[in-house]
């Protein structure tokens, strides 16, 4: 895959952490001169020249802390329609969006997070979220190499023990790591130089204000230099302190806003990295579960457990609330031992069900559209689109150690919700919150599935029934069949318009019920979220604060209607929004083949923000809108705001038949995305590298899920078992070329990134879709029909018998 990186770097490309030179201790701040002072360019959600609390905090060593208000929040501004449009009033996501509020739900407790400066120069911190790929350990040591004026790699990141005492502060996800810990951690980093600075004044003899600090060391003008690790307990305090700091400009940035290769890459690539199937835990032997034929089925009864207890390797058996779990001295053992298991299963929570069977659950449940057109007078495209079951299994397994005893449990797992994993197993177990420990560990994927620890739970419950530690791995097949999906919808859209201008925009999207039992990171909203009615109260809040609808198109409506609770479902990458988004700019695209404009012009000219405008029309630029293509191939485009933060995807696709026709073994080949060019505006993109990961990772995401990638439902389960069947966008499908542009900073902050450009690949590449093959495709993803393009895996055994032609599939 070609790939061109054309990211701006404001700063000089260093990544040492090396100082600007720039005297001061505690209070004294940072030279003014902010390059966009008055230009507007960081207005809004900038930081300026505010000054912030931090905390040096009583400790044998330096250990230093943020605390923030309300301050740190500012509101948005609106822009106004341009003349001749018809306007849009502000959205519930354009005055206060789900990013918003988790950051604001984390200030409160931002001092309870701390940085700590070791004797050997180095700094520690326990990051209260996840590490799920998704490099938010290296943004943050970014931060506090930038702030504290350390290199990089003296900067230790760990992941944070669930601490209930954090509240709303240890959730991932809502693209919302960077944006709610940008400002707390450099405000403890700058707390802690200021401490530094002000050691080495009283070690030197000489004034705060002559000192500079550079790449972990406090410079005196004499020539005299200390090391960070030298004053780290000179700079202790005996008894907490509050300190005012003021935070650097922006123009002297050394490390925000360089592209850094992820800390942890060498160990990812050369098997160092430890996952929880990694960790060595005593007595902690593998453990795997029979899971029933049908969705959450039940066990009644088991024919032969004398003789499986009896196999080689086997330890124990014992039947659990989701099947029967098998523990053994390897996990080849437990497979056998699955696989020889008679169980007999009573119902699931989707028996019987089908795509047919919930498609019409959906059609019922819809909201009516409220506007009519009005014949003569205006004109409408009414449209309905499906979007089915789609997997939200990552690389990575559901896995899972617990080791219960009489009076604690102690728990290992990847954890987007550790706190309520913790409170939650507390009460299955019958203990205090406090008798539960819960480590988390780096995972291998997530993209929301992890914000539901259901390896962990039933991970504790084995435990306790066996009275042993075990250690959990799912089957790749029951990550499909029994794990989280993302529901299957439906959209129903109008769009009324006269002389080319679209006059109202109504969608009414219906899905499946979304499973918000995480809530905010704590028990109370996680259980607030199931509780009948306010889990669609709960659904709708979300939904709500996520959809943005980035163009003027008059009078403009989206609901949620939510239907059926039989399924395992989540909050999949991005949620609601490439559903949505998708079918949005579908049909504006078919406004514009039907008044006669050119699509890309239309929304150049609809589009709300002059940020949505600029990466709009640098994807358009680049990617080389309206050239002449070869008749079955085109070009599509679409735009996405969420999270303060915009991308715009230009899509080219190629639907011949020499290539929807062309043979790949055990895949569904189909049209190809050949190009796609991605212009991104993050506001502050703190690691570009990073962004473009992200991006790189999001468009993969759209190209699946609106091409190959679905969950067909059957009988009451889902036929896929592998991801041989799930035709995730493979290497041989991804577009031969790819460009990333990171736009140059438009703020003092950084946006949301993680989901950004999914919903905007989703629909750029429905549009290129309709426009090769000439009708606007209304189902996804547009593979998904019989006949089937794989055999299905049997569901008795759950477990499916190892591959034994794995050499010829490599030749």
């Amino acid at each position: 895959m070609a790939r061109r990186h054309s990211a701006r770097d404001d700063g000089d490309g260093l990544g040492d952490g090396g100082g600007d030179g720039s005297p001061g201790g505690e209070g004294a701040g940072y030279p003014a001169g902010d390059p966009d002072a008055g230009t507007g360019r960081g207005a809004g959600r900038g930081l300026g020249r505010r000054r912030f609390l931090g905390y040096v905090l009583a400790a044998p060593t330096l250990t230093v802390a943020a605390q923030l208000g309300a301050e740190a929040l500012a509101p948005r501004r609106a822009e106004a329609a341009a003349p001749g449009l018809v306007p849009s009033l502000p959205g519930p996501a354009e005055v206060l969006d789900l990013n918003d509020l988790l950051t604001a739900a984390a200030l409160p407790t931002s001092h309870l997070v701390t940085i700590t400066l070791h004797t050997d120069g180095t700094a520690h911190f326990a990051l209260p979220r996840a590490e799920v790929g998704q490099g938010v350990t290296t943004s943050s040591a970014m931060l506090i190499a930038e702030e504290l004026d350390l290199p990089l790699d003296k900067v230790r990141v760990t992941l944070a023990d669930a601490r209930p005492e954090l509240l709303f502060n240890q959730l991932t996800g809502g693209s919302n790591t960077t944006v709610s810990t940008y400002t707390p951690l450099r405000v403890a980093a700058a707390v802690a130089r200021g401490r530094l600075l002000r050691a080495a004044s009283l070690a030197l003899g000489e004034a705060v204000s002559t000192l500079t600090t550079k790449a972990g060391a406090v410079l005196s003008p004499t020539g005299a230099s200390l090391g960070y690790g030298e004053l780290a307990e000179r700079a202790a305090a005996l008894t907490g302190t509050a300190v005012e700091v003021t935070l650097k400009d922006r123009a002297r940035f050394r490390v925000i806003g360089t592209g850094q290769r992820r800390l942890d890459a060498l160990d990812a690539v050369t098997g160092r990295k430890k996952f929880a199937m990694d960790l060595r835990i005593p007595d902690a032997l593998p453990t795997m579960v029979c899971r029933p034929p049908t969705i959450n089925g039940t066990v009644r009864s088991v024919a032969n457990l004398p003789e499986v207890r009896a196999m080689p390797g086997v330890t124990d058996v014992v039947t659990v609330s989701t099947g029967v779990a098998v523990r053994a001295r390897t996990f080849g053992q437990c497979i056998d031992a699955i696989r020889a298991l008679r169980v007999s299963w009573g119902p699931g929570t989707a028996e019987g069900a089908s795509d047919a069977t919930v498609l019409e659950k959906l059609r019922r449940a819809e909201l009516p559209l409220a506007v009519p057109p009005l014949d003569l007078l205006t004109q409408a495209v009414d449209a309905r689109f499906t979007f089915h079951f789609a997997s939200n299994a990552a690389l990575e397994t559901n896995c899972a150690v617990a080791d219960v005893r009489a009076d604690s449990a102690e728990i290992w797992a990847s954890l987007k919700a550790p706190i309520v994993a913790q409170e939650r197993i507390a009460l299955s177990l019958g203990l205090p919150p406090s008798a539960v420990r819960v480590h988390v560990t780096e995972g291998g994927g997530s993209f929301g599935r992890k914000l539901f620890a259901d390896a962990a739970h039933e991970a504790a419950e084995i435990s306790r029934a066996l009275g042993k530690p075990v250690k959990l791995m799912w089957h790749r097949t029951d990550d499909f069949r029994q794990g989280r999906t993302h529901p299957m919808s439906t959209s129903r859209v109008r769009a009324t318009y006269a002389l080319g201008e679209i006059l109202t925009y109504e969608q009414r999207h219906t899905s499946v019920v979304t499973d918000f039992g995480h809530g905010v990171g704590e028990v109370l909203t996680a259980e607030a979220a199931r509780l009948p009615v306010a889990d669609l109260t709960f659904s709708e809040t979300m939904f709500q604060l996520t959809q943005i609808s980035p163009y003027h198109l008059g009078v403009t409506t989206q609901l949620l209607s939510e239907t059926d609770k039989g399924f395992n479902t989540g909050s999949m990458r991005n949620i609601y929004s490439p559903n949505v988004r998708c079918a949005q700019e579908l049909v504006l695209d078919e406004v514009a083949r039907r008044t006669g404009q050119d699509r890309y012009e239309m929304r150049r000219r609809l589009v709300k923000d002059a940020r949505a405008r600029a990466v709009l029309e640098k994807a358009a630029e680049v990617g080389e809108w309206g050239r002449t293509m070869t008749p079955g191939t085109a070009q599509g485009i679409a735009v996405h705001a969420e999270y303060h933060s915009f991308v715009a995807v230009l899509a080219e696709i190629d639907c011949r038949p020499g290539t929807t026709g062309r043979k790949i073994r055990d895949a569904y080949t189909g049209p190809r995305v050949t190009k796609v060019v991605c212009a991104v505006d993050v506001g502050l993109a703190v690691n570009p590298l990073g962004l473009e990961a992200q991006m790189t990772g999001g468009i993969a995401d759209g190209i699946a899920l609106t091409l190959t990638s679905g969950l067909h439902l059957r009988d009451g389960h889902f036929l896929e078992g592998s991801w041989d069947q799930y035709f995730y966008t493979r290497q041989w499908n991804t577009p031969p070329e790819l460009e990333i542009i990171v736009m140059p900073p438009t703020g003092d902050q950084p946006g949301g990134a993680g989901e950004l450009a999914v919903a905007g690949a989703m629909a750029a590449v429905a549009c290129a879709y309709g426009r090769a093959t000439g009708a606007m495709p209304t189902v996804f993803p547009v593979n998904h029909h019989e006949p089937l393009a794989f055999t299905p895996l049997p569901t008795v055994p759950p477990v499916p018998a190892s591959p034994a032609d794995g050499r010829d599939r490599a030749l």
